[in-house]
């Protein structure tokens, strides 16, 4: 992607936590939103139990560290910029929110964090917490493509679930949750997570149109959201699939969903809660 010398969001900071103390049993969690696993409304809404905080500082940044972070800036410009124009055509005002890079552990607004969760989205503070560590991680554990537009995937798909609180749509998922059983969470959550996907497609088509895309651009973050499909963590974790089980979605939906958002590049075909095909 074109991101050198382009407009960087003032919504990023980045901090590291430092003598994190547990009592007890450690950390009770509640699973926190991420990319890879778990249920992301439990989290975001009730987050965790332990005993002392956290506190938190500045830390340097290696070279490329710093490219990684300033390239995030970047795509979290680019993400205020497509959904202050998109929303304000459906008469939503866009609140924007803040990006906080950490290394090690951080204390979010649902609680304390570490980098093996991969990033999140907490509504609490509205903020999408994120180890740039992760972006070796996608490509050496999971098998993505390596290439820049990886990490706009990640961003942009956090992003997905700010639109998602934003719009009103996280609450209503979260009342249906304490009505359903754990298989019906389980698959309400899916339809969560492809609209993420397919918000972050609509990022890129934004990004596209806007001539910062360079070519294999889009295949970077398909290859990205295949390797993270549910299907495929499951097979390389423990060699079979429980399609029950799934909190984000098979590969292939994945891969779909976001390919649509690209390709229809607005909200009118977002609806994933009402679709019959997944």
């Amino acid at each position: 992607m074109k991101w050198r010398g382009r407009r960087q969001s003032s919504n990023v900071s980045r901090s590291r936590g430092g003598g994190v103390a547990l009592g007890g049993g450690g950390l009770l969690v509640a699973l926190i939103v991420f990319l890879l696993t778990g249920n992301p409304m439990d989290a975001i809404r009730s987050g965790f139990g332990g005993t002392a905080p956290t506190s938190t500082q500045n830390y340097e940044l290696s070279q490329k560290e710093q490219d990684l972070y300033d390239y995030s800036a970047v795509v979290l410009a680019d993400t205020e910029d497509a959904w202050h124009e998109i929303l304000k055509n459906e008469g939503v005002n866009y609140r924007e929110p803040q990006l906080k890079i950490f290394k090690g552990q951080v204390k979010s607004g649902c609680g304390l964090a570490s980098a093996g969760m991969g990033p999140f989205y907490c509504s609490r503070d509205e903020a999408i917490y994120m180890d740039l560590s992760f972006y070796d991680s996608l490509i050496r554990d999971f098998g993505a493509d390596e290439g820049d537009f990886i990490l706009s995937y990640v961003i942009s798909h956090e992003v997905g679930h700010h639109v998602q609180e934003v719009t009103g749509i996280m609450d209503q998922y979260q009342e249906l949750m304490g009505k359903l059983s754990e298989e019906e969470r389980n698959a309400l959550t899916v339809r969560l997570e492809l609209q993420a996907d397919y918000l972050a497609g609509v990022v890129a088509r934004y990004q596209k149109d806007k001539g910062y895309l360079d070519p294999g651009d889009i295949d970077e973050a398909i290859s990205a959201a295949w390797s993270i499909g549910d299907d495929t963590l499951q097979k390389k974790a423990q060699g079979y699939v429980r399609p029950e089980s799934f909190t984000h979605g098979s590969s292939e939906q994945r891969t779909r969903w976001y390919k649509k958002g690209y390709e229809t590049g607005d909200l009118s075909a977002w609806d994933t809660f009402s679709a019959k095909n997944l």
